[in-house]
């Protein structure tokens, strides 16, 4: 069963700023997450598309969990890639507790991301454990 169903989007441009600022990018993305170049370069463009569509996951993550950004940190809550390129979240921590609190130790968490040069934007699911 459907718990929740959260959706945000973000202007690209917002995050600009961000990717030459490691502080910040350690205040809101979980060092999982945080972009390492694994032999893959990104030019600046890049590199803001693919913060600004990972923090739009997280409060769209907040909405389909019903809390807003409370209770835990952003950092508890990441995006991977699994090998076929398919986005997965995941969620530890606080925002862990809150999860199961809410929905039950088995609960499941789907994510969506896209995005295009001015805009990313983020789907999640949250199914009753």
């Amino acid at each position: 069963m459907i718990f929740g169903i959260g959706c945000d989007i973000v202007r690209v441009s917002r995050f600009e700023k961000w990717v030459k600022n490691p502080d910040i990018l350690k205040r809101y993305f979980n060092a999982r997450e945080l972009h390492s170049d694994g032999g893959e370069k990104m030019s600046a463009e890049r590199l803001s598309e693919y913060y600004a569509v990972r923090f739009a996951a997280k409060e769209a993550f907040s909405k389909a969990l019903g809390t807003g950004l409370q209770g835990f940190s952003l950092t508890d809550i990441y995006i991977l890639k699994e090998k076929n390129g398919k986005p997965r979240m995941e969620v530890t921590g606080e925002a862990k507790d809150v999860l199961e609190r809410l929905c039950g130790a088995e609960s499941g968490v789907f994510v969506s991301l896209s995005h295009e040069k001015e805009y990313a934007i983020a789907n999640v699911v949250i199914e009753r454990g």
